[in-house]
């Protein structure tokens, strides 16, 4: 079984300016460079055969470079726990678009729809079932800013479980087409 997912791999110094942010919050296990993405569409654990058809379906996805920035930082709750530390990205439109495309090129190939809201973001820290207190870092970096940088392709990752937690490691990349339309739904 393969555990797949389709990201956006911010550029070195966009990942280096996040990893310069990671501290200051007691429990947080702080994501490392080779962790850091956007995630466009969570897959889950599919067969050999399943993944080629992914692979090929993604093949087919057509969409123009366009500019992005980071933006701010969040949390996810979960039952009232905050689980995850996340850098927001601006502006969501084109990445929602083709996230709408990743989810239909996988709809396409037997998978079910994407049942949770879109909220394009680069996890930063997840955190146990104790939680943390974050306000401070939250608040710290609520004005988190970086120069634009260009999105002009996407990759499908294998993740794969070892001792020292998740590692990922890209399976096919796939370039934006530049004389392709613009995204569209």
């Amino acid at each position: 079984m393969h555990r797949l997912f389709v990201a956006i791999r911010p550029p070195a110094d966009q990942r280096a300016h996040l990893l310069s942010l990671m501290m200051g919050v007691e429990g947080a296990r702080w994501q490392d460079d080779a962790q850091l993405h956007l995630t466009l569409r969570f897959i889950g654990e599919v067969d050999r055969h399943r993944a080629n058809d992914i692979a090929d379906a993604l093949s087919a996805i057509r969409f123009s470079p366009f500019d992005i920035q980071l933006s701010g930082v969040g949390r996810f709750d979960r039952k009232g726990v905050v689980d995850t530390l996340w850098a927001g990205v601006q502006p969501r439109d084109p990445l929602e678009r083709l996230h709408k495309k990743a989810d239909r090129a996988c709809i396409s190939t037997g998978l079910p729809p994407e049942s949770r809201a879109y909220l394009p973001h680069i996890t930063l820290a997840r955190f146990g079932r104790t939680g943390a207190f974050v306000d401070p870092f939250v608040a710290r970096h609520a004005a988190l800013t970086c120069p634009l940088f260009r999105v002009d392709g996407f990759t499908l990752y294998e993740s794969r479980i070892g001792h020292g937690g998740a590692s990922y490691h890209p399976v096919e990349e796939y370039s934006a087409t530049a004389t392709g339309p613009i995204i569209t739904d």
